[in-house]
């Protein structure tokens, strides 16, 4: 890559400078090098698609949702029972005393035995069970969410990990040039060809980029506990992201326009509408609950003594007037719940047009800016470092020139390695929102 050529074209422009390639590789490295940090725990190489089964498999979100699944599959399959009230079965047995004029009192075992059967006569079945369909897609729609933000999230601290993974190499590249500098020119000093300031810019230098590599590390440990900590992974594991930054200026698989399309059906907004189907539907239900049931029985008994005894069959409708309960606590509840299915709906659908159109020019923006990291400025860089070792050669210009330039190429790599994480966490703020990075993802 074009980077690397940079890193490599930096270290040999400067070990190739006339009596310094001799002196830098040979001086010993200074003892107050700063030493690697040695954690205590092992680091797990992991894939970004490892990253997404493994946070799928951790997080508390995603399991407590998934969990909702059986209460909501319970109350679908009550919703398609034939009928919503059981059937009152009534046993009755009575023994009966009958007194008589003279003689002793008359005996009787009577029974009874009937059943009873609630129906609703408004529709109300029909409510139910749409209700509880819908109210069951909302909640799977709402776990593919979860899924989805779940892999965005960990993808972002991957991407921050495989970032600050290259930075560290980078700087250790930056660190080991600017040592042989210092070095070098200490021993020119000596000599009595370097000056006392150019051997301070050089040591100021080294230790800028000691300090580089350790501010890198500190990042990198973070961002890996962060990651580890998402992943639920054992305290003794630290996650080593294992991949390729890659470039940011191949041509994307989808245009403003298919995100913005794709957009209305995103999980999120299909489980706000589900949840708005069910909200209606409840409502109707409520007003359906208006109307009285009508309980429809029958039942069967011997009565009398056995010397007359008497079959009675009785069939029984009873019907509650609706004089005073009409019901509007329910219809005011689910009324309410509707609005503010509705309300939430409406605003996530005008925030998520909003969010895509912002996000694609962002990520517009970060496309063209590493572009012209790559293609300008690197570049350019490049032909400096290569300018400025021929008019060394010539005493044109001195080591602190040369410095200037190495540290341009420094700066500049560093910027590409910020400007590709900002466009990977952008392009992935951009998939969720549009609903992209749902592809492939089931509930």
């Amino acid at each position: 890559m074009r980077i690397k050529t940079l890193a490599v074209a930096g270290a040999w422009a400067l070990a190739s400078l006339p009596g310094l390639a001799q002196d830098a590789m040979s001086v010993p490295r200074p003892a107050n090098v700063l030493p690697a940090l040695q954690a205590p725990q092992t680091l797990q190489a992991l894939s970004l698609a490892e990253v997404w089964r493994l946070a799928e498999e951790a997080n508390p979100t995603l399991k407590t949702r998934r969990a909702e699944i059986a209460a909501a599959e319970g109350a679908q399959t009550d919703s398609r029972a034939f009928l919503y009230n059981n059937p009152v079965l009534d046993l009755n047995g009575t023994r009966r005393q009958v007194p008589q004029d003279g003689l002793p009192p008359a005996r009787a075992q009577e029974w009874a035995a009937g059943v009873q059967q609630t129906l609703e006569i408004a529709g109300q079945r029909g409510y139910r069970r749409d209700a509880a369909e819908a109210a069951l897609r909302a909640l799977q729609e709402e776990i593919l969410d979860v899924r989805t933000q779940v892999r965005v999230d960990v993808s972002q601290f991957y991407f921050r990990v495989l970032a600050l993974q290259q930075r560290i190499e980078l700087e250790q590249e930056a660190l080991g040039l600017f040592e042989r500098t210092a070095a070098a020119i200490q021993k020119r000093r000596t000599a009595g060809e370097d000056t006392k300031l150019d051997a301070n810019v050089a040591t100021v230098e080294a230790e800028r980029a000691r300090n580089q590599l350790a501010v890198a590390r500190e990042n990198l440990l973070d961002a890996r506990a962060e990651l580890a900590s998402r992943l639920q992974l054992l305290p003794a594991l630290l996650p080593q992201a294992i991949g390729d930054l890659g470039v940011a200026n191949s041509p994307a698989p989808y245009g403003l326009a298919d995100l913005l399309s794709k957009a209305e059906a995103q999980p999120r907004l299909r489980a706000l509408g589900a949840r708005e189907d069910s909200a209606r539907s409840r409502l109707k239900l409520e007003h359906a609950r208006r109307y009285p049931d009508l309980t429809v029985g029958i039942s069967t008994g011997r009565e009398g003594l056995s010397g007359a005894r008497e079959r009675l069959t009785t069939i029984t409708f009873s019907v509650p007037l609706p004089f005073f309960n009409r019901n509007a606590t329910g219809i005011g509840q689910a009324n309410t719940q509707l609005t503010q299915a509705e309300i939430s709906r409406l605003a996530a659908a005008r925030d998520v047009q909003a969010q895509v159109q912002a996000l694609w020019t962002k990520l517009e923006s970060l496309r063209t800016r590493v572009s012209r990291l790559q293609d300008v400025v690197l570049p350019a860089l490049l032909d400096n470092q290569q300018l400025s070792l021929k008019s060394q050669r010539a005493g044109q210009i001195g080591l602190l020139e040369l410095i200037v330039v190495n540290r341009q190429a420094l700066d500049a790599r560093r910027d590409l390695n910020d400007a590709l994480v900002d466009y990977h966490h952008t392009r992935l703020a951009l998939e969720l929102a549009a609903g992209w990075f749902a592809e492939g993802v089931t509930p």
